[in-house]
């Protein structure tokens, strides 16, 4: 049992591996409960070890499945399940190990079963779901409480649902209090149902060193104290992997059971290496090769591009990278993709490509990016590569308020069976790590808080006593002690499986039998028990389905736009707006970008009018300078001090100033970073892009970046570059490492950092009136959006019931913002809507009672949008619409229904501009 039975092993799947291969072990089954999880980093691991490593998972059983569930058992973390609702379980569970490829399709078609019947994490199956999935399973059965004649029932019934001598009992050596009688009453057991013995380690950890970490990870799953944990806690150090001899030994009586275990690791022939990925088929028609209909939609795209000729250039590319698509036969990923493109388009959801797919010619003519490629140097090797020979990883961002459409739209063209969304592997860090074994070890919140900030101060470094001293802790305190070093056993643990941000697999055959598949805890979500690193170890495709505030104002820009645009002109969209309009590079040259995309922070202000853009290439190197890889690398003064004209730009050669002459010497890019260690240092492409893989992981493993160090200062001593610039060069691309941007993904977003300038630029109410309606999203409140709006010479009308929509909207020529019921607080949105939609329907509302009659909104909503000051048309002032509205009950006796309120409203006093101010500010933010 690995960490990934999470909360309860204490060794990762790597180290148990690593441990048995050290001992002289040809093999290791790793069955982690109701989970795959952790199966691939094993699969790696015993490979690289020339290991055997049986992939299996450890089921746990209902007594019965009833037709509703406690709902106690819902509100509890699927971790806690077994421990707090023992009495749902059986007292035993079933490893189980696939030994073909059939076999382990079926086993993961029963983790998705009893994974999408319960809450997010949990597997709620019975031994009759077992048995029509269980055909060449390899099942040991491991009893963990004495034996009642009910529970031998259920015992004969495992044996007789499977197939003969599919079924053996475990027995283990755990030197517990209880162990030799159990493993007593686990032997006549077999005896009496003829039931073989296996021997077995069972091990909780790699090393008896772990133990301590096993009780916390006990602990924490029970929420209790080691003080209070009594008989849950391990009784000693045995379960961890003990050698094959003193296995034997142990077993000497019982070496009929050993020999088992020699013998079911012989029937096992299954192993991950068997799997196979296949692109789904549906973006293909029928009757047409994927390689012709991915070239007839490019160059049909290529055409719509440049409807004035395909720049020879970008032919020369698109044959490229349709050659290398060909040869690793991944036409059906860019026609996935291309299909899910296709539907947001045809529902007009904004949507852009970033990343890698922005250095793709073929993507710009499909759709799936407006990145011209005439506008930046392509590395093609940084998309797609030979060497790599794996799927390329295309991320597309959506109107992050209709990305769920196409999340459902992938889950209904494909099926929940073949199509789920990445998981994402929670770990421990610092802060959660020692939060809770603080807590098992009964500190105070108050000690634990103190310690975390010594603990986060060091940054990784050895704390010493003189420093817990000085903050009040006592360092020979054994709490303190274990749990600091405990703490840094823990961290990098897995703690659960969260979903990933968008991270879509889909296959042609059912991905439920490649791995099982859960709900996530997001209504109408399915996600799979694998991440990122783990389909990318197997080849698996991945498009990730991202989410953009900016997107959607954009289109919603666009939107009020084309609605007021000459029938002859063509429509807006993100690759018809006006390039390099000089109006805009001023603009921004002032550092006026409030509400703009990417460059709207103070940092980035700051940059603007130092760094002074005049094209779109600037707007590329001014998204990505702004950056912590950038800043700790000392790239920007550099550079900012070269394009002032300050500082000589030199370049030790001609292949280096061919790779940095745009930016002026200064590598800024992560492909600069990859285009130099191929012209400098001699690297591959492959190898370049195995750079640019540790560049991605140094936050998380800097030991792998360091790996490189020698051949990059190899690379350049033979091609005739000092030490100095070797240095300077290793030194940047660390730099790289803490938050670099790729070229390609910077301009992906410079191109929204141009539409969203030229929208603030030439049509400021429109840029307001669509921010305002994207909220929440970026740094700017709506009061700072709206006087911004005003300093553009926009008119802003105030939140009216009589004008206002649910959203803001344009009023004249020019366009003048009326604000919108949104920003009334508290407001429900279909109430909103409702009094526009009936205002529209019935005309103006003549009074308070006939708008609260007809619209049958809530009195409360009316309270709510009278505090606002919405009631002007209508003849009210705040005050007066909050005296009149006293009178409304939302249970009005039908007698009264149709009756005029006649009644006099009194005389009210005026409140003072100040009050009034203040109650603008509560009731619309602004």
């Amino acid at each position: 049992v690995s960490n990934f039975s999470f909360l309860r092993g204490a060794s990762h799947p790597e180290e148990l591996v690593g441990a048995a291969h050290a001992l002289g072990y040809h093999a290791i089954g790793i069955g982690d409960l109701n989970s795959l999880a952790g199966v691939v980093r094993a699969h790696i691991a015993a490979k690289k070890l020339g290991m055997r490593y049986f992939v299996g998972t450890q089921l746990l059983f209902l007594r019965e499945l009833p037709e509703k569930l406690p709902t106690e058992v819902f509100c509890l973390p699927p971790e806690s399940l077994p421990d707090l609702c023992h009495s749902l379980f059986l007292p035993f569970t079933v490893f189980a190990y696939p030994r073909t490829r059939e076999a382990y399709g079926r086993l993961c078609r029963l983790l998705t079963l009893g994974k999408r019947r319960g809450p997010k994490g949990a597997a709620l199956l019975t031994l009759e779901d077992l048995f029509p999935y269980a055909q060449d399973f390899v099942c040991i059965a491991v009893v963990h409480d004495y034996l009642d004649s009910r529970l031998k029932v259920e015992i004969a019934r495992l044996a007789h649902g499977l197939a003969p001598g599919a079924l053996s009992l475990a027995i283990w050596s755990s030197y517990g209090p209880d162990q030799n009688a159990l493993q007593e009453e686990i032997e006549a057991l077999a005896s009496e149902f003829s039931i073989p013995l296996v021997a077995t380690n069972y091990p909780l950890f790699h090393a008896s060193s772990r133990r301590m970490l096993c009780d916390v990870l006990t602990c924490i799953r029970r929420k209790t104290t080691l003080e209070q944990a009594g008989f849950h806690l391990s009784p000693n150090e045995e379960r961890y992997i003990k050698p094959p001899l003193e296995l034997s030994r142990l077993f000497r009586k019982r070496p009929e059971a050993v020999t088992r275990a020699h013998e079911i690791a012989e029937q096992i022939t299954f192993s991950l290496d068997h799997l196979r990925y296949e692109y789904p088929h549906e973006s293909c028609p029928e009757g047409r090769s994927p390689a012709d209909y991915l070239r007839e939609l490019t160059m049909t795209g290529a055409r719509q591009r440049y409807p004035e000729g395909v720049p020879p250039g970008v032919q020369q590319q698109i044959e490229h990278e349709l050659l290398l698509i060909s040869e690793l036969q991944y036409e059906k990923y860019f026609l996935t993709v291309n299909d899910i493109v296709a539907f947001a388009v045809e529902r007009k959801i904004l949507c852009q490509g970033r990343g890698a797919a922005a250095n793709s010619a073929v993507c710009y003519c499909l759709g799936i990016t407006s990145v011209d490629p005439n506008e930046i140097r392509l590395l093609v090797e940084r998309f797609i590569s030979k060497e790599r020979n794996e799927p390329p990883d295309i991320d597309i961002d959506f109107e992050h308020e209709r990305r769920e459409e196409v999340i459902q739209y992938i889950y209904s063209r494909f099926g929940r069976e073949r199509a789920a969304l990445v998981c994402e592997v929670i770990t421990y860090r610092t802060r959660l790590a020692l939060r809770e074994i603080g807590k098992v070890f009964g500190l105070s919140t108050d000690t634990i808080e103190v310690l975390l900030r010594v603990v986060l101060r060091a940054e990784g470094e050895p704390i010493t006593p003189q420093v817990l001293r000085e903050v009040g802790i006592v360092p020979e305190d054994p709490a303190v002690r274990m749990t600091l070093e405990l703490t840094g056993e823990i961290r990098g643990f897995p703690r659960h499986l969260s979903q990933h941000v968008g991270g879509f697999v889909i296959t042609e055959g059912r991905l439920d039998e490649m791995v099982p598949i859960e709900n996530a805890a997001m209504e109408d979500r399915t996600i799979m028990e694998w991440d990122k690193d783990d389909i990318d170890a197997l080849g698996m495709l991945k498009i990730d389905i991202l989410a953009l505030g900016m997107l959607t104002c954009i289109r919603k820009a666009f939107d009020f736009l084309n609605g007021r645009r000459h029938p002859s002109e063509p429509e807006f969209a993100l690759h018809t707006v006006p390039p390099e309009d000089p109006r805009v590079y001023d603009m921004l040259c002032r550092a006026d970008s409030v509400g703009v995309f990417q460059i709207e922070s103070r940092a980035q202000m700051s940059m603007l009018p130092r760094l002074r853009p005049r094209t779109f290439y600037d707007l590329v190197i001014e998204v990505a300078i702004v950056r912590p890889g950038p800043i700790q690398g000392g790239m920007v003064h550099p550079y900012l001090r070269r394009r002032a004209g300050k500082e000589s730009v030199t370049f030790p050669d001609e292949r280096v100033k061919k790779v940095l002459e745009r930016t002026l010497g200064v590598p800024i890019f992560q492909e600069q970073a990859m285009e130099l260690a191929v012209v400098a240092c001699g690297f591959t492409p492959g190898e370049a892009d195995e750079l640019r893989r540790a560049m991605a992981s140094w936050r998380k493993d800097k030991n792998r970046l360091k790996t490189f160090k020698k051949k990059i200062f190899d690379g350049m001593r033979r091609n005739g570059y000092s030490e100095q610039y070797a240095a300077q060069f290793f030194e940047q691309i660390c730099g790289f490492g803490e938050y670099g941007f790729p070229q390609s993904h910077a301009a992906s977003f410079a191109l929204l950092v141009y539409v969203s300038s030229w929208l603030k630029c030439h049509h400021p109410a429109v840029f307001a009136a669509a921010l305002l309606n994207s909220q929440p999203m970026g740094f700017y409140q709506p009061a700072q959006i709206v006087d911004d709006a005003r300093r553009h010479g926009v008119s802003i009308l105030a939140v009216d019931v009589g004008a206002s929509e649910w959203d803001c909207t344009l009023e004249g020529t020019p366009p003048a913002l009326r604000l919108g019921m949104r920003q009334v607080r508290g407001l429900r949105e279909e109430e909103g809507r409702q009094i526009a939609a009936k205002r529209e329907q019935v005309g103006p509302f003549a009074t308070l009672e006939t708008l609260w009659r007809k619209a049958h909104v809530r009195v409360s909503s009316l309270r709510k949008l009278a505090q606002a000051d919405a009631f002007g048309s209508l003849g009210f002032s705040r005050q007066k619409a909050l005296w009149r509205i006293r009178r409304f009950r939302d249970e009005e006796l039908p007698l009264f229904q149709n009756l005029a309120i006649e009644e006099r409203d009194p005389p009210l006093p005026e409140p003072p501009p100040l009050l009034e101010v203040v109650r603008d500010y509560q009731a619309i933010q602004l």
